[in-house]
């Protein structure tokens, strides 16, 4: 098995429970990985052989953009669409982390990961 990851892809979108986040907005850090067989690309050296990231970054930044009261959600969100549109991949990871939230601290970010 193989993996392809994706790493501090930076958004900005309105996730929260606070209506202030919704107006706002915050920059949010996402981490993705899947696990696929990589096995006919290595050797093929062709795209139509392998995962492209470039459609799972573009899975990422859809479901980003969709607003959600928790991380939790939009992480779920990204696991089902991912499996649902790549029938090669068998597993994937997802960390979503909101940078500098509103917890009444100096927190650097706060993270959820799910995994299917």
């Amino acid at each position: 098995m193989s993996r392809i990851e994706l790493k501090d892809i930076r958004i900005y979108a309105n996730h929260g429970c606070l209506s202030e986040e919704e107006k706002i907005g915050s920059h949010y850090l996402v981490n993705l990985s899947v696990d696929c067989d990589l096995t006919q690309a290595a050797k093929t050296d062709n795209l139509e052989d392998t995962l492209d990231y470039v459609g799972l970054n573009a899975v990422v930044k859809k479901q980003m953009g969709i607003r959600a009261k928790l991380l939790e959600t939009v992480g779920n969100r990204i696991i089902e669409a991912i499996l649902s549109s790549f029938s090669q991949v068998t597993k994937v990871s997802v960390t979503v982390s909101k940078l500098n939230p509103p917890i009444g601290g100096d927190v650097k970010q706060v993270s959820v990961t799910m995994t299917s």
